[in-house]
């Protein structure tokens, strides 16, 4: 059996790499090719070229290189072509993956896979449509979604989300980072991966929990830097009050830190499901320019932008979205939180129970549906 995989990001190649070892237990004849990075060549894939060049965003970052990422894109549909594979699997990066499916498509109809659904719940419905003209088959990592992609005329298969398979911290490693902060209650600030959310957030971020340790004196504070970005915040947070930042290549103190805090405030995106695996209340607070927030809330169908809110369509973790995203706000939700931290604990806990956590791990899931998708066609 060959397959024949895509990938152009850091967490399409840990969704790759999990689906090709559920593929080998399942079928120990598997042969891959395709383009992926360490993870997904630690489980056998030889890329085409490295995954790197593919890891662009935005369109100012694009731009200039679109002529090289079509020449990748060409040669990458060029090598499907070449090896016949009984299924292509493009993962998550959909302006360079459906371009290929779409190229390979044209010439001859290779079953193709698309593993992580668009959000098209949230906004720009008809990619579902576009999508399913050279796509027959969705793996989607939210419970809500499979309908969407149904409706465009795609199977779509639930596998489960890769936060329920992630190693959380043991009570003992967050119970001793507690004892090192000495008293008083613990916030994990979250404000973004990227430098733009950081340089935007940290400001807000920063004020509220000034206004916060005025009613809580002895407030401590824990902020993991993302990969790069040591300098800027330690920079950003130098006013902040008893902060103590955790280094990016501190992965065990970073997941202590989920769990040890009483509660976070943190950017809006997938992080919100980490601290449901720890179990850490949250409070939920973005901004953006003026124009792009303009844009983004005409085009979009929810009124929540919090996954956790949306898998237990309960609107129980607080948002500042925003014009929103001003300090007072976050502040007097932070400190209502730490009053009632239990009230969103059923929540989070239902969360995880949606996303697969009691079920066999997403890549063998992932890798199950394929394999069922191939049978059923034939």
């Amino acid at each position: 059996m060959k397959v024949f995989l895509v990938a152009g990001e850091a967490s399409g190649d840990r969704l790759g790499a999990a689906l090709m070892a559920g593929l080998r237990e399942l079928r120990p004849d598997v042969t891959f090719a395709g383009v992926g990075g360490a993870l997904m060549q630690k489980q056998g894939l030889s890329s085409l070229f490295p995954m790197a060049e593919l890891s662009v965003m935005g369109i100012a970052e694009v731009l200039p290189k679109y002529p090289h990422l079509r020449r990748r894109m060409i040669e990458t549909a060029e090598a499907v072509l070449a090896a016949s594979p009984d299924v292509l699997i493009t993962i998550d990066s959909p302006d360079f993956c459906l371009r290929v499916a779409e190229r390979v498509r044209r010439t001859r109809r290779v079953r193709t896979v698309h593993y992580v659904a668009p959000s098209v719940w949230a906004w720009r419905p008809k990619r579902a449509i576009r999508m399913a003209r050279h796509v027959d088959q969705v793996l989607a990592l939210l419970p809500f979604e499979p309908p969407y992609m149904e409706a465009a005329g795609m199977r779509c298969d639930f596998v489960g989300h890769p936060v329920v398979a992630e190693a959380i911290a043991s009570p003992e490693a967050a119970a001793e980072l507690r004892a090192e902060l000495g008293g008083g209650p613990v916030v994990l600030a979250l404000p973004g991966s990227r430098r733009s959310e950081v340089t935007r957030l940290a400001p807000v971020f920063g004020a509220a929990l000034r206004q916060v340790s005025r009613h809580h004196p002895d407030l401590r504070v824990l902020l993991p830097a993302a990969p790069g970005l040591e300098t800027l915040v330690e920079y950003l947070s130098r006013d902040w009050p008893a902060t103590r930042i955790v280094p990016s290549e501190e992965v065990a103190r970073k997941n202590a830190a989920f769990r040890a805090a009483d509660v976070a405030l943190a950017a809006s995106g997938t992080v919100s499901l980490e601290l449901a695996a720890a179990g850490t209340p949250m409070v939920v607070a973005y901004d953006m320019s003026w124009l792009s927030w303009q844009i983004m809330s005409r085009m979009a169908r929810i009124d929540t932008v919090t996954l956790v809110n949306l898998i237990t369509d309960e609107r129980i973790v607080p948002e500042f979205l925003g014009p929103a995203c001003r300090p007072d706000g976050v502040a007097g939700a932070l400190l209502q939180l730490l009053v009632h931290p239990s009230d969103q604990l059923d929540a989070l806990e239902q969360t995880m129970r949606a996303l697969g956590r009691d079920g066999p791990p997403p890549g063998l899931r992932a890798a199950a549906a394929v394999l069922d998708g191939l049978a059923v066609a034939g």
